[in-house]
This record gives C-alpha cells, sequence and structure tokens, in this order.
C-alpha cells in the first residue's frame, strides 16, 4: 500500500492486489491517517462495479463523521451508481475539489 501524503490529504494507493485485500490493508493502515483527509486512487483496479464501491461505505461514514473527507477516485463506476453517502469522482483533481468544497461547507457550518 501506498500513502502519498500532502499537507493534511492523504492519497491511497494499492497495486496488484485484490479489492479485498486492498480493503484489508487500508483498515490496518487506518490508524495512521484518520487525521487526514483521505483519497483512495482505485485506478489499479481494471474491473469495479458499484457493488465493489459500496465495500467501502463503512469507513467512509466512520470517516466524514469525523468531520473528515473520504473519496474514491475511479472512472469505472459513476457517482450515479452508488448512493450519496458515498463519495465517487473519475480524478484526483476532482477528489481534491470536493474535499476544498467539503471543507469550506464544514467552515461554514453548513
Amino acid at each position: 500500500m501506498i500513502l502519498d501524503r500532502e499537507e493534511n490529504v492523504t492519497i491511497v494507493l494499492q497495486e496488484d492486489t485484490s479489492l479485498k485485500a486492498f480493503i484489508n490493508n487500508l483498515k490496518e493502515s487506518y490508524p495512521k491517517i484518520k487525521n487526514d483527509h483521505i483519497i483512495l486512487n482505485l485506478f489499479s483496479f481494471s474491473k469495479l462495479t458499484s457493488g465493489d464501491v459500496l465495500e467501502f461505505l463503512d469507513l467512509s461514514e466512520t470517516h466524514r463523521n469525523s468531520k473528515k473527507s473520504f473519496v474514491l477516485v475511479t472512472d469505472k463506476v459513476a457517482y450515479d451508481e452508488v448512493p450519496d453517502n458515498i463519495c465517487v469522482v473519475p480524478t484526483i483533481q476532482e477528489a481534491r475539489d470536493i474535499i476544498e468544497l467539503e471543507e469550506i461547507e464544514r467552515e461554514l457550518d453548513l
């Protein structure tokens, strides 16, 4: 698992592994990154379904409840194929933009 930290954002990337192994590795590494906004780069997975994305739902909700952003990046699943309580975008830049917007919303207490 690769953790790329920039300021208060950590981008998580895993190469050559199954989704299940990635989720397990993420849960093990979570205590190290729980205070950062998290971007999960899922481009290394050639096949990904909306059901696969839902595997991250519990961790996403836990992280969002601590007032931090949790964004999945993939172009294999459209954002409208997953529930509103999990954030999916097609590019890393859009993930950064979402984090910026959510930070503003939290500051304004929206």
